[in-house]
């Protein structure tokens, strides 16, 4: 009898893995060569905007993105445009037996945490590609990002 319930004390144990990464979309464009390897005299602009998705695939599995756009350009040229970068980096999860109240924190927060170390290589990787030095993002405070958006979501069903 204790082995029954074991096994299904077992069965009900929450599962957190991620499947597999992928690639949606990617693009690249460096508008401004073969001048612009010429003009790189200054701490470049920067401009990086982070976009999350998730949605659910089936009742255990989910798919969580992160499309990221990014745009340097020279500001000591006329602002001449080094690269544009765009890249939606998916994956798929298993996540089964998480506790309903906990589900979005984890589609929000430790999702996005494990697959953005990948994201931002391939992007690293694509600006020497382009040739250019690596492009490094910053790292993301995913948990900082869910708590500000919940506090705004929150503060608007109060009004």
């Amino acid at each position: 009898m204790t082995e029954e319930h074991g096994n299904n004390g077992a069965g009900e144990s929450p599962v957190f893995r991620m499947q597999k990464m992928y690639i949606k979309d990617f693009s690249f464009e460096n508008p401004n060569a073969p001048e612009v390897y010429r003009l790189q005299n200054q701490e470049p602009k920067v401009d990086v905007n982070l976009k999350l998705n998730h949605k659910k695939l089936d009742d255990d599995h989910f798919e969580v993105s992160l499309q990221i756009t990014a745009k340097i350009v020279d500001k000591g040229n006329d602002d001449k445009t080094m690269f544009i970068m765009e890249i939606e980096h998916a994956a798929a999860y298993l996540l089964k037996n998480i506790p309903e109240e906990h589900l979005e924190m984890v589609l929000s927060v430790d999702c996005p945490t494990l697959l953005f170390p990948f994201t931002r290589q391939i992007v690293s990787q694509m600006s020497v590609d382009g040739g250019f030095i690596p492009f490094l993002m910053e790292p993301i405070n995913f948990m900082g990002l869910y708590q500000n958006s919940k506090q705004k979501k929150d503060a608007g069903q109060e009004n």
